[in-house]
């Protein structure tokens, strides 16, 4: 058995692959076999520090596998179940790994492994973003940043079957094809052009109800300009580097605007919202309202390449490792 760990924070060179020896599954939880990773860019702020984790630290919040064995008295998993998980404890960077039951969800038949560890974190994301923390509407134009992306090629398409008009931004030419073929309706280079100026003109001057915002300091001002009278601001990654403090007087009172920092955590927190979150995710993929393409696989082996192409924006869109 093998698994990443960190012994310090800082960049992809910390990450180390060593050999491991795990205990037996106790009441509550399972050893699961991974045939899949998630690779997602929380993953480097674990790694980095900006969301701190107690050190040596195994690292990975995403994977799907096989059940090999189970705790004591389990009533709800048994040996050869397929499962997949996004959540605290950190550790799905391994071959194997201790897993609690009530953090796991049964993945259909239908779905393969490697698709389901680019619906779990990134589809949990989409379903809370669209269904919970805004419930879009049919009819209304959204922005979404970061639109070629893993999360913006779920994201656009989920959009565009609830029947809204979404905008898109991305950094660079080479992604505008890319966002298009997500399902935007309107792609802006914000490297090249204002966005805020753009949505305005897309919008005749009136400006959007909602920003779902992953990419964090480099986009935040400007989100906040395309909003609409009593907008909300759903800032939920940073992917452009931690946030400033923000001026509550400067930026939200002006348009008496919304402001929230959602995370899979407060969606998915009791069963009850896993099982929700889940059965939703997977029913819009197996209904093929999006579809997925997997940019890129590594193997455990590349895990210092794959965070440096996740964090020099290499990856255009979702990417997984195979164990």
């Amino acid at each position: 058995m093998k698994a990443v760990t960190i012994s310090n924070n800082g960049g992809p060179e910390v990450l180390e692959l060593k050999d491991i020896q795990l205990e037996e599954p106790k009441s509550g939880e399972v050893l699961i076999k991974n045939k899949a990773i998630g690779l997602n860019y929380i993953d480097t702020y674990h790694r980095s520090g900006l969301y701190p984790v107690e050190l040596p630290s195994n690292i990975g919040i995403e994977g799907a596998g096989i059940i090999e064995k189970v705790g004591p008295e389990e009533k709800n998993f048994k040996v050869g179940d397929r499962v997949a998980y996004a959540s605290m404890p950190i550790g799905s960077y391994a071959t194997h790994r201790i897993f609690p039951t009530k953090k796991l969800v049964k993945v259909p038949d239908e779905i393969e492994f490697e698709s389901v560890v680019t619906l779990m974190t990134k589809g949990f994301t989409v379903f809370y973003l669209l269904h919970k923390t805004y419930p879009v509407k049919s009819g209304e134009t959204i922005l979404f940043h970061a639109a070629a992306g893993g999360v913006g090629q779920i994201f656009c398409q989920w959009a565009n079957s609830l029947g809204c008009k979404v905008i898109g931004t991305v950094g660079s030419d080479e992604k505008i094809e890319i966002a298009k073929n997500n399902g935007c309706h309107h792609v802006i280079n914000y490297s090249k052009e204002k966005f805020s100026e753009k949505v305005k003109e897309i919008t005749n001057g009136e400006g959007v109800p909602v920003v779902y915002d992953g990419v964090g300091k480099k986009t935040f001002d400007e989100s906040i300009e395309c909003l609409k009278v009593r907008g909300m601001m759903v800032s939920f990654g940073n992917a452009s580097g931690p946030l400033d403090p923000c001026n509550v007087a400067k930026s939200l009172a002006p348009k008496g605007l919304y402001l929230t920092r959602p995370s899979i955590a407060h969606y998915t927190s009791t069963k009850h919202d896993l099982d929700e979150a889940a059965k939703k995710v997977f029913e819009m993929y197996i209904s093929k309202r999006f579809n997925l393409n997997i940019h890129k696989k590594y193997s455990l082996n590349e895990i210092v390449k794959a965070h440096q192409d996740l964090e020099n924006r290499k990856i255009l869109g979702p990417a997984i490792i195979i164990p």
